[in-house]
Order: structure tokens, then C-alpha cells, then sequence
């Protein structure tokens, strides 16, 4: 039988529940004054995080502009290509997931470190591309392994291409993967999205209209990250198209003319400052950088001797030899130092007075009683000796700055160089020492410090053609699309001349007889009125009593060819300079590319114009293409590991030793 509980244990139990029970509502109330909290005070600030957690909103990015030649031939084009992207708010360890990524997708440590760069500097929501390009091979060994990889996925995306590879690569340059450097700098809300930015060329220039806005849209995604629908969208703007002056027919011209040598081609619309053709050889192939050239590829482009990444036709400075020669005797017509029937005689040198150096003539002997006609005509550098000595350095430097040497000419390609037009300050600047009377006879015929871009000189021979009013090369034509750009139409004012209109008429009917009678004549026809200058560019020099012996000489150190000149002369249509790198005589190698080039300007291009190949054999083309290179890529392959090979067997110990 039960006994009753004492009356202490009685009221410990009744303590043991009250206390119990007071626990429970604290409890209770804590809950409840949490769950208030929550749901009203806190409210905004969870249901966003919640959203933030369930609602994404991904940056769209436009479609490039499209680039096109002045007959709508487009020469660059925007393509779908499978893209590898990582997600960063869905991988915990990026690194480690791009380090298995690695032998799928070819990524070299490099390409690791940039990748994890552009993630610190992406939004968190914007996907950052892994890989452009992938090939099919590399899509099914994904596909095999995508389960192990969140955050990571697949998509089509535009990329650009260049369907004519290496003949527009100097003027329309390319675009390439945003580095890190530029990640720092450029808009982070402009670029959403994009992987790609203009890295040189008119890509590079017209950045701002060619790349356009990006959208935007908002999807809700589940704990994985799939997509389960969209919500909310806001259309990206395409990037503005742009038409360019270039010509598909003459380019592809200049470019045959050039090949297998080194040199550049710029030919002008006088009349509007259009760039008709803008050729540097040789050239490389602008599309592996798109995705990322390697650096085995890179290297050999960068280390080839002939230097297929220079720009020569914008940045090769060179003497530009008798080429300037029209535009120096006007200097002498403008500062009254000769008329056109004064006379000098030149008996095959010039000496400074009170010297007995001699300036020699080309031509041994000398060409006898020379007017300023003759002295073009025959390129007699006796009488521009004469003329600059008279002239001085100073006056000499203040007049030719008018045709644009010493200065940029205003193109819309980044990085031209301004060559050198010298002066006395400009030596003293430059080396610190007082200009002497030597150099300004050196001068006076384009060599010495006198250094000039084919881009000038073609810019100087259109000046001339339009008989004295200064013009801005330019290759946009025409935009279309959002945004608004200026466009260069017409040339600009006259430049100052202190003499006659007529003696431009005058001066182009001299140039027009050094191609029917003078140094130009190999290269006369009848068919249309033509007007130039040849050049030869001395690249080592010849010491006092000696004579060029060609033969005896590198290669790379005989003279440069040059040709300027414009067609036709009663109408001028193109102006043009033609370089040809350690060429020889430019009435021989150079003035023969320059009228090929009027050739198909004036009497080929309307009636039968050189156009694209088609789809099917440009095709062809690439295939042979990748051929090739995989070809040289195996023999290069090869040559590497024997020399590996043999500088490995070169460090063993000799024991016998």
C-alpha cells in the first residue's frame, strides 16, 4: 500500500512544475517576440536576402557592331561558339574547380590567374567565362563531368571572327579576353556580361560605339541554381555598325603586290581624306588572340625577324628619301629661293662653302644646268642641297610641318606614330648638342634625321593632288545604330602657300613627267593621266670616295624602295606611298606596285571588281589553313623536343673528362 507524499516533497514538486511552467512561457515568449521581430521589424530586410537567394539578375550583353568595307563586304562578323562559365555565387572554391578544369579545357596557369582575377572583379551574380571557343572534343569531356562541377555550365554565346584572317589585320586589329589591367579601368556596369574588348586597330579606336549597352534580366533559380523562369528583362543595345573607306579589291591588290616582301601600301581619296587600302606585310592572323593565343604561337610571331605584329604602314619610321622632293621645291617656290626656270649647275656634288666635303649626286658627273622641273623630273639631289642650304634647317622644318611630317596625321587608329621633321631645338631636345650645317644636307633628301611613315607621305602626296588643301585620313565612313559620331567628310583649309594656285597645277604636271619621262617612266601608259615620285632610301652608309655596291651588302641593309603618287592627274581620284623594306631602287620594285594599284582603281574596279571568295571555298581556305598550321605546329613540336633533347644530353657530366 501507497503512503501520501510528505507535505515538503509536496511543495518541491509543486515549485519543480511552476518553475517548469514559468520556463516554458518564457520560452515561448522569447519565441514569439522573435517571430514579431522576424516578421515585422525585420521584415524587408530578410524577404530581400530570401529573393537574393532565389532571385538572380544577370547581366545581357549587347551584340559587337559589325564592320563592313565601303561596298558592304563585312569583315568582321560576330559567330555563336560554345563558352564555358563559372558562376561565382554557386562555386565555394573557384580555384580548386578551375584547377580541374584545367586538362578539359587547356587552361595554363596563366589563364587560371586571370580567371581568378576577373572573378574578383565581376559582380557576384555575373557569370566570368572560363573558355571561348570550346571545340567538340572538349564539350563531351565536360558533358561527362558536369555533375561534379556547380556552378559551372555551357552556354552559346557571340563571339567575334575575321573572315579574311591576315588581310585586315593592321587597320581593323582585333578583339581579345579582358585582362586584368583593363578590368581595374574600363566600366563594370558597361562591359556586364562581356568577356571581349578592342585591343588595337579600328576595334580598338571605335570601342565606344562598337561595343553598345548591355541588358539585364531577372530570373528565379532553385537551391542548384537552375533556372526555373524569368521574371523580369531589360534588352541590351548592338553595338553601332561601321562602314569603312577600305575597298575589298584594292586592299586584296595591295596585299598580292606585297607578297614575300616586307612594306606597307596607304592609298587616300584626295578629294574626301578616305583610306582606300591600308596594308602592312607581311601580317599575321588576328583571330587565335580572340580566345587567347598560346604562348608558343604568340612567341614565334613575336620573335620573327620579318615582325608580322608591326604596324609599318603607321608606325614604321623611315627616311622617306626622294619622295619628298615636290614638296620641298615648293618650299622654295613659297620662300622666293627659286622660280620655275632659275637655274643651278650641278656637276655631280655640292660642298658646303669653305669645305671641302662632297655631297655626291646619284648620278656621277652630275646632270649639268637643272631648273626645278629637271630637278623632279631626274631627282637631281644637287639642287636640293643648293636649296636647303639657302633655305636653312629652320625654314625648312617650318615649311614641310604644312604637309604633316613631324606631327600625327589624325587618323582613327590608335597609337601612329608622328615621325621626325628636325630642327635645331628638336636636336637639342633630343641629344642635347647644336644642330650642324652637315645634317641639313642630309635633309634636304629625306635621309639623316629626317624620318617619315608611309601613312605620311601618302598623306603629303594627297595634299599635292588637291593642290594644297590639308586633309585627314580617315577610315570611317559611316555608322549606324545608337550612338552619334562625327564624321570627317571633306578635306580641310588650304595650307599656306605664298606663291601662285598655279604652281600646283604646275608641280602636278612635273610629277605627271616623271612618269613619262623620268625616273618613273618604266611604269608610263596611256591609258589614264599619271602623276609620282620614286624613292630609294639609303639604310647604310656609304663612306666619302665609295660607291654602292649592292651585292656586297646584307640583304637587310640594301635601301628601301619608295613610290608616292596620284591618278588621274587632270582628276585625282587615289593618292598613295608604297614602301618596300630594303627593297633596292624604287623606279624598279616600288613605282611597278603603285601602278598596279592605279591599275585597278581607275580601270578595273567598276567593271570588274575583285571580290570575296564564297562561302564554300573560304571554307576550303580555313581548312587548308588549319592544315598548314597544324603541319608547322608538329614540325615546330618536333624541332623543340630535339632541341630539348640535345641541351639535356649537353648538361650530362662527361666521366671520362
Amino acid at each position: 500500500m501507497n503512503k501520501p507524499l510528505a507535505p515538503d516533497a509536496d511543495r518541491i514538486f509543486m515549485h519543480r512544475i511552476i518553475i517548469f511552467g514559468l520556463l516554458i512561457i518564457a520560452g515561448l515568449s522569447v519565441l514569439l517576440l522573435r517571430y514579431g521581430y522576424l516578421q515585422v521589424i525585420a521584415h524587408d530586410k530578410y524577404k530581400t536576402q530570401a529573393d537574393n537567394n532565389r532571385i538572380k539578375r544577370i547581366s545581357v550583353p549587347p551584340s559587337r557592331g559589325y564592320i563592313y568595307d565601303r561596298n558592304g563586304i563585312l569583315l568582321a562578323d560576330n559567330q555563336p561558339v560554345f563558352t564555358a562559365m563559372l558562376n561565382p555565387d554557386e562555386v565555394d572554391n573557384p580555384e580548386r574547380t578551375l584547377t580541374l578544369l584545367a586538362p578539359i579545357f587547356d587552361l595554363t596557369d596563366e589563364d587560371i590567374v586571370n580567371i581568378l582575377a576577373r572573378l574578383k572583379q565581376s559582380k557576384k551574380n555575373d557569370p566570368v567565362t572560363i573558355k571561348i571557343n570550346i571545340t567538340d572534343a572538349q564539350l563531351a569531356q565536360f558533358s561527362e563531368r558536369q555533375p561534379f562541377f556547380r556552378g559551372v555550365t555551357i552556354e552559346s554565346k557571340l563571339t567575334r571572327t575575321y573572315p579574311y584572317d591576315e588581310l585586315f589585320a593592321h587597320v581593323i586589329g582585333y578583339v581579345g579576353r579582358i585582362n586584368d589591367k583593363e578590368s581595374k579601368e574600363i566600366d563594370k556596369e558597361r562591359y556586364g556580361g562581356t568577356d571581349l574588348i578592342g585591343k588595337i586597330g579600328i576595334e580598338d579606336f571605335y570601342e565606344d560605339i562598337l561595343l553598345g549597352q548591355p541588358g539585364h534580366k531577372a530570373v528565379e533559380t532553385d537551391a542548384h541554381g537552375n533556372i526555373l523562369r524569368q521574371l523580369d528583362t531589360k534588352a541590351p543595345i548592338a553595338g553601332n555598325d561601321i562602314t569603312l573607306s577600305l575597298d575589298y579589291g584594292l586592299q586584296m591588290v595591295a596585299q598580292q603586290q606585297l607578297a614575300g616582301r616586307r612594306g606597307a601600301i596607304v592609298a587616300i581619296d584626295p578629294q574626301t581624306g578616305d583610306v582606300l587600302a591600308f596594308v602592312s606585310n607581311p601580317s599575321y592572323d588576328p583571330n587565335p588572340f580572340i580566345s587567347g593565343i598560346s604562348f608558343k604561337d604568340y612567341g614565334e610571331l613575336r620573335d620573327d625577324l620579318d615582325q608580322p605584329l608591326y604596324n609599318r604602314a603607321l608606325q614604321g619610321m623611315y627616311p622617306p628619301g626622294s619622295t619628298i622632293k615636290p614638296f620641298e621645291g615648293m618650299g622654295g617656290l613659297h620662300y622666293g629661293l627659286r622660280t620655275w626656270n632659275s637655274t643651278i649647275f650641278d656637276p655631280g656634288y655640292f660642298s658646303l662653302p669653305g669645305n671641302s666635303h662632297r655631297f655626291r649626286d646619284w648620278k656621277k658627273g652630275g646632270h649639268g644646268t637643272v631648273n626645278l622641273t629637271k630637278s623632279i623630273v631626274m631627282s637631281v639631289d644637287t639642287y636640293y642641297y643648293k636649296l636647303a642650304h639657302e633655305m636653312g634647317i629652320q625654314r625648312l622644318h617650318d615649311w614641310m610641318v604644312r604637309f604633316g611630317f613631324g606631327s600625327a596625321t589624325g587618323i582613327d587608329l590608335p597609337n601612329e606614330k608622328a615621325g621626325v621633321m628636325p630642327s635645331p631645338q628638336w636636336k637639342k631636345d633630343t641629344y642635347d648638342k647644336d644642330w650642324l650645317p652637315g645634317e641639313t644636307i642630309s635633309v634636304s633628301i629625306g635621309q639623316g634625321y629626317f624620318l617619315a611613315t608611309p601613312l605620311q607621305i601618302a598623306k603629303a602626296t594627297a595634299i599635292t593632288a588637291n593642290k594644297g588643301y590639308n586633309i585627314t585620313p580617315h577610315l570611317l565612313k559611316n555608322s549606324r545604330g545608337a550612338a552619334e559620331i562625327d564624321i570627317i567628310k571633306k578635306p580641310g583649309s588650304k595650307i599656306d602657300y605664298n606663291g601662285q594656285d598655279s604652281d600646283w597645277e604646275k608641280m602636278q604636271e612635273t610629277m605627271e613627267n616623271v612618269i613619262k619621262q623620268g625616273t618613273g617612266r618604266r611604269i608610263y601608259t596611256s591609258d589614264y593621266r599619271m602623276a609620282g615620285k620614286t624613292g630609294t632610301a639609303q639604310v647604310k652608309s656609304i663612306g666619302q670616295g665609295k660607291s654602292y655596291n649592292k651585292a656586297a651588302l646584307d640583304k637587310r641593309h640594301w635601301d628601301h624602295a619608295w613610290f608616292n603618287g596620284f591618278a588621274p592627274v587632270d582628276n585625282p581620284q587615289i593618292a598613295l606611298s608604297v614602301l618596300v623594306e630594303n627593297g633596292g631602287g624604287g623606279s624598279v620594285v616600288a613605282a611597278p606596285i603603285g601602278r598596279a594599284l592605279f591599275d585597278y582603281w581607275i580601270m578595273q574596279r567598276k567593271t570588274a571588281p575583285i571580290l570575296p571568295p564564297s562561302d564554300d571555298e573560304l571554307k576550303a581556305i580555313k581548312r587548308q589553313k588549319a592544315q598548314d598550321k597544324a603541319e608547322h605546329d608538329a614540325k615546330r613540336d618536333i624541332e623543340d623536343a630535339l632541341k630539348a633533347k640535345k641541351e639535356a644530353t649537353s648538361a650530362i657530366p662527361n666521366p671520362t673528362a
